[in-house]
């Protein structure tokens, strides 16, 4: 029992020590339940709409009143014609539009069936379903009470599906998934491969080499570059050939944005292995680094739009937000760079931002 309790000791002494392994310890689960507890909303809330109206008059007005007065939806214009709907569907600046068919108030109060369309972005087919039931329950609602008013009325909604229309749910994961296992072969493995030189000593033998200290990072990261494009390959065969997940944009832009974020993802781990000296402590801070923002703040699962605010500007920052966007845009919207080029440009920048922190501070540990 003595050596059980010295062994105790031992290891307690050695965790209270290492002043970084306690803080990641009792920090991360604070920020565990912090994030879960705000990013696990199903709420619909902030839903872009676009109403398309092609000859205004009272009850088509009275019924966009309602639509912006409900608190649910956030009302980006009034258009005569459908054709600016494309543009903003595949730029994600709308997520629903009401069409109402023309001379939609005059059949209304004839008495005749008025006729509109919803259509809603299924990229997310759970949040998309949920947007248009809300939508019909506002219609219904109307209706309901303009009917007691002025005898049978009729208002025939028809809904349309836009990107995913059989609305699966794997066109909504797959995206994420690839973020997720780019970020454990980039970042994880990366963080954990280069503290292990430290924690074996063997780091010292690199140093006192011909090869400087970017040469180190380049020989020890290039496996890990190389491995992470053949999984965006393997994830990407997979999610065609056994869960049907569609291709329609271009495949070579998508294995260039994955390659990008590999990037990122290395760079991040390189930064966290830089300012880490044990495996334990850099397993841990890259996880909370990589693996929960990729989960809690990148929409992978739970739509951006229904978290608070503070934590829709904190996912700003996660990586993996942006990739989750051009994975889908270019899977299941079919877009390209043009639509794209914002996203990329951030992918770039968080890149050289990481690698230029990475490599101050890996000269700083090297020294």
């Amino acid at each position: 029992m003595s050596a059980l309790f010295g062994l105790l000791r031992k290891e307690t002494y050695h965790i209270l020590r290492d002043r970084r392994t306690l803080f990641v310890l009792i920090f991360m689960p604070i920020v565990q339940v912090i994030l879960f507890g705000f990013s696990i909303r199903t709420d619909v809330r902030d839903v872009r709409m676009v109403i398309v109206d092609p000859t205004p008059d009272a009850t088509t007005l009275e019924i966009r009143d309602r639509f912006a007065a409900g608190g649910i939806f956030r009302i980006l214009g009034v258009s005569p014609t459908a054709s600016p709907l494309d543009h903003l569907f595949r730029t994600d600046t709308a997520q629903v539009a009401l069409i109402f068919e023309p001379r939609f108030g005059e059949h209304f109060a004839a008495g005749d069936p008025a006729q509109l369309l919803v259509i809603t972005d299924a990229t997310e087919p759970n949040t998309g379903a949920s947007r248009q039931l809300y939508v019909n329950a506002v219609i219904q609602q109307y209706e309901s009470e303009r009917g007691r008013r002025a005898g049978t009325v009729q208002i025939i909604p028809q809904v349309r599906s836009r990107f995913n229309p059989t609305r699966e749910s794997t066109n909504l994961f797959v995206p994420g998934l690839m973020a997720m296992v780019l970020n454990i072969i980039a970042a994880l493995m990366t963080a954990l491969s280069l503290t292990r030189e430290k924690e074996t000593g063997t780091m010292e033998a690199l140093l006192v080499s011909p090869l400087r200290p970017w040469q180190i990072i380049v020989g020890k990261v290039t496996p890990y570059l190389g491995i992470g494009f053949i999984s965006v390959l393997a994830v990407l065969g997979v999610a065609k050939l056994v869960f049907q997940v569609p291709m329609e944009g271009s495949l070579a832009l998508l294995l260039a944005e994955g390659t990008l974020f590999i990037l990122v993802a290395l760079s991040l781990g390189i930064l966290i292995s830089a300012r880490t000296s044990s495996q334990r402590v850099a397993l841990l801070a890259a996880m909370m680094g990589t693996m929960l923002p990729t989960q809690m703040l990148s929409g992978f699962i739970f739509p951006l739009e229904s978290m608070p605010r503070p934590l829709q500007w904190i996912s700003i920052v996660v990586p993996a937000r942006w990739f989750v966007f051009i994975a889908r845009g270019i899977m299941l919207k079919g877009v390209g760079l043009v639509y794209l080029w914002r996203e990329t440009l951030v992918l770039a920048a968080m890149t050289l931002l990481l690698l230029v922190a990475s490599a101050r501070s890996f000269k700083v540990r090297l020294q």
